[in-house]
């Protein structure tokens, strides 16, 4: 049996970014695992319950999605809110997807307070990155799960085909 892969919908064209757009990523990789049945498909913030669109929100700064995991920081949405309970219910549906579909792998969007795993916004909401990883891409990665952002995706076929 090949093992599965975890993707971010908006990466499989779904419109459910925070700001109601997709970013369809296309390889042919994909469409060969999509007939191959191999992708899973998943917003962990849409599986949260989190509308479309929604506030930005990043972790906040001076945190990582480790502290937000453990009740050490938080997730804070452009206005103040804190979206910390959904952001740890996204990650654990996502883990629990992942498990119950017997995926190896998860392709993520990177800069997402969930699914970025190169880097993530520093919680100022000006725009800067700083590496770093979402809550959901830490949660994967400490269960085992090889996460792979939209950028490493040769890497991923690399790795997925081997």
């Amino acid at each position: 049996m090949t093992a599965k892969i975890l993707v971010s919908a908006c990466l499989m064209g779904h419109a459910v970014r925070y700001d109601g757009q997709a970013k369809p990523l296309v390889h042919p990789a994909l469409d060969r695992w999509r007939e191959e049945g191999r992708l899973v498909t998943i917003c962990p913030e849409i599986s949260a319950g989190m509308p479309v669109p929604r506030l930005p929100a990043e972790i906040e700064p001076g945190k990582s999605a480790t502290d937000i995991l453990s009740g050490n920081g938080h997730v804070r949405e452009s206005n103040g809110g804190d979206v910390t309970d959904a952001f740890r219910q996204a990650a654990e549906n996502a883990l629990a997807l992942a498990r119950e579909t017997g995926c190896a792998y998860a392709l993520l969007i990177d800069g997402s307070p969930s699914c970025g795993s190169g880097f993530i916004y520093d919680g100022s909401f000006s725009g800067q990155r700083q590496p770093g990883a979402g809550v959901t891409a830490t949660l994967l990665k400490a269960n085992g799960i090889q996460v792979f952002s939209d950028r490493q995706i040769e890497e991923l076929v690399a790795a997925a085909d081997a």
